[in-house]
């Protein structure tokens, strides 16, 4: 199928469905009466691509299929998505790299995250009397701006795992950003919605909208060659385009320069970025190792103390439609969020009890929280004590993570499986946009307060420091095996969306495509959010009569995923979004 036809068919589709943009943050839905059908499963022998863009996915695999590694047909992908979906992710944001090496039979994690400028401080997010600003007031411009991480990431993997030219790969997004691409109604629709934030810088504004100042319509073909140009940089001089010289005088001054709420982005910030490789973290369950990315994310430890305290429930018995599995589901989640937010930020600059949050004894002990038929109060939920390697005592944060983002996983014919999650954080990321790429605005994954009764934040802004996430990109493996990999893009959510997958496939037998689908139920902190106009409404009620309060909402999931069988290879796309899987 060509990429031309590939897009008509996506439109289509996604036509056929009323998708209708609901709020700014990257949050888009199509109709449904009684609840989402499961995904389509795709089926391959040798290779597969599974991502948020038709587009993207056909570049990733026609990578693959000319050779190419995992790690190159991700290079390719990327920078598709930064062209096609560039609300979630791109070259001006940063990732997170889970990789499975076939080769030498081991979980890889890199931390592609941005970091806070040198001229940063804690109080970056007051205002003049003290007191947190509003979200959006601190988004929209400069001050929010992290060094971007991207492009650094993709070149240190292509480096070590790839086996195509690097020039190679950027091909099909430059192709398509001097030709044009069709807007879909995804992002025709979040542009529609954005409306005056979108508009706050001329240079945004007459990307996303035209000569007439209405938004793009779906269908509309728009064309980037400013992002053509920095791709061609990027492609002749590698990373060191993009962190210096040109490009990087443009970020700076775009982010310096962008009224009342400018930013302190520095080039020397950009010029001492580095990725950095960390532990994957990894725990048990039900004899399965779910690996993923360790801090700054807290994907991995929240997802894993979840799993860890429902190891000792038996959630196979109870059955997916059980409120009392939604109950321990719901309430290990809380538990963990607790101690999310207490405990968890960049370890380069703040100690965090990694080991201790994972013991399967402490999580045992917190496992008897669960212990009952009700809701737990809220005086119940606190963060824990873990065990420490030395004293340490951090005040409860308050960082507000929206949904947007996007996440891909790709497995070539060698077994080599990538899982990452990509971002710029909020739908638009700070608005402002150069070289054809939007700008981060990481900075507000921090927390704005920096102290909590007398106790220091772990997750305040500090020079040089990376904002805690909730990306959760995951690789399971079954007998040092991968065996699915899996991730979604959702803000804070992100956690409970892969986590009710993981236990949907490994408790109740679910197949990859009904993972992807299945109607959300999560509780991060106390309220239980329920998934509107799916079957999730039905246990609104019965959680109500275990002592919840439950809203339901808009649960824009973009999760995707690849199970590796003896078979083959099966995957899908979430259908809450535009992602399709592709193999051979």
């Amino acid at each position: 199928m060509t990429i031309r036809s590939i897009a008509a068919l996506s439109l289509l589709l996604m036509t056929a469905t009323g998708a209708v943009a609901q709020q700014a943050s990257d949050t888009v839905a199509p109709e449904r009466a009684t609840g989402l059908a499961a995904a389509k499963i795709v089926t391959a022998k040798e290779h597969m691509v599974a991502a948020a863009h038709p587009l993207a996915a056909e570049a990733g695999e026609r990578v693959l299929a000319g050779g190419g590694s995992a790690i190159d047909a991700m290079v390719a992908v990327q920078t598709v998505l930064g062209l096609v979906e560039p609300q979630s992710s791109g070259l001006g944001g940063g990732a997170f790299l889970v990789y499975y090496d076939a080769g030498a039979k081991r979980i890889v994690t890199l931390d592609g995250r941005e970091t806070a400028p040198m001229e940063a401080t804690p109080k970056l997010f007051l205002d003049d009397e003290g007191q947190p600003l509003e979200f959006f007031d601190a988004v929209v411009g400069g001050r929010s701006v992290g060094t971007p991480g991207t492009v650094m990431l993709l070149q240190e993997a292509h480096n070590r795992w790839g086996r195509k030219p690097w020039k190679d790969l950027f091909a099909p997004a430059q192709k398509l950003a001097r030709d044009g691409f069709a807007v879909s109604p995804r992002l025709a629709g979040l542009i529609a919605a954005e409306g005056g934030r979108l508009k706050t810088f001329e240079a945004t504004a007459s990307y996303f909208f035209d000569a007439d100042g209405a938004p793009l319509k779906a269908g509309a073909v728009l064309k980037n060659p400013a992002y053509a140009d920095t791709l061609s940089a990027i492609a002749g001089g590698g990373a060191a385009a993009f962190y210096s010289g040109p490009i990087a005088e443009a970020i700076v001054d775009t982010v310096r320069m962008s009224g009342k709420n400018s930013g302190v982005l520095s080039l020397p910030d950009l010029a001492t970025y580095r990725v950095k490789e960390r532990p994957p973290v990894c725990i048990l369950y039900r004899a399965l190792d779910v690996c993923g990315m360790g801090p700054p994310s807290s994907g991995a430890l929240a997802v894993g103390q979840m799993l860890g305290m429902l190891e000792n429930f038996d959630l196979k018995a109870l059955g997916k439609d059980n409120p009392q599995s939604w109950r321990l589901i719901g309430d290990a989640q809380r538990l963990a969020f607790a101690d999310r937010g207490r405990y968890l930020a960049d370890t380069d600059f703040v100690p965090a009890p990694i080991k201790g949050l994972v013991d399967k004894a402490y999580l045992g002990e917190r496992a008897k929280l669960l212990d009952g038929d009700k809701a737990l109060g809220e005086d119940a939920v606190t963060a824990g004590t873990p065990e420490w390697d030395h004293a340490f005592n951090f005040g409860r944060d308050s960082a507000i993570e929206l949904p947007s983002t996007s996440h891909f996983v790709i497995v070539d014919k060698d077994g080599n499986v990538v899982s990452m999650t990509t971002t710029i954080e909020n739908g638009f990321g700070s608005r402002l946009m150069t070289g054809g790429f939007l700008l981060n605005n990481e900075l507000t994954d921090f927390s704005f307060e920096t102290h909590d009764e007398g106790r220091p934040v772990a997750n305040r802004v500090e020079p040089g420091k990376r904002p805690r996430s909730s990306m959760s990109p995951t690789i399971v493996l079954k007998d040092g095996k991968p065996l699915l990999a899996i991730g979604s893009p959702g803000g804070s959510q992100i956690i409970g969306y892969v986590a009710q997958a993981l236990i949907a496939y490994v408790d109740w037998g679910m197949d990859v495509g009904g993972i992807v689908a299945m109607p959300h139920l999560i509780n991060r902190f106390g309220p239980y959010d329920v998934e509107a106009g799916t079957d999730a409404e039905k246990l609104a009620e019965p959680l109500k009569a275990l002592g919840y309060e439950v809203k339901a909402g808009e649960m824009n999931s973009g999760l995707h995923a690849i199970e590796l069988t003896a078979e083959g290879l099966k995957g899908a796309a979430d259908p809450r979004r535009e992602g399709v899987a592709i193999g051979k």
